[in-house]
């Protein structure tokens, strides 16, 4: 189960940040593809299975964040990420400061994935 469930999260994490990544090309190039209905919606929908299986993962583990330091990390780097990818792709007023936005967004999400490898808040980064 809980293997199952690791693919399933990899999986989303993978499809997450390879459709950002191109939804943040989309951007830079100002192209009218951000509007497609299936680029609006798709990533709520996979976001969604990310969050249950990352959920679901923590409670057989009996780990969650505010108890364990890495997921504590993990989750406010999350929000954060949240925060810069709404602002690099919507909310974002001129396309200098979508792009700031944007590689910010970047920057923490691969900082995401450093502590949920290492399972550090340093992201694997301690010597």
């Amino acid at each position: 189960m809980f293997g199952t469930l690791k693919t399933i999260h990899v999986a989303a994490v993978i499809i997450t940040a390879s459709f950002f990544m191109l939804r943040g090309y989309w951007m830079l190039i100002e192209s009218g593809r951000l509007q497609h209905p299936f680029v609006r919606v798709a990533p709520h929908v996979n976001d969604t299975i990310l969050f249950v299986s990352a959920m679901t993962m923590a409670w057989l583990l009996n780990e969650y964040p505010f108890m364990v330091d890495w997921l504590t990390a993990k989750f406010l780097a999350l929000l954060a990420y949240i925060v810069l990818g709404h602002y690099a792709l919507k909310r974002g007023r001129s396309k200098q400061t979508r792009t700031w936005f944007f590689f910010a967004a970047v920057g923490t999400l691969a900082y995401i994935v450093g502590v949920a490898l290492c399972r550090d808040p340093l992201a694997c980064l301690a010597p």
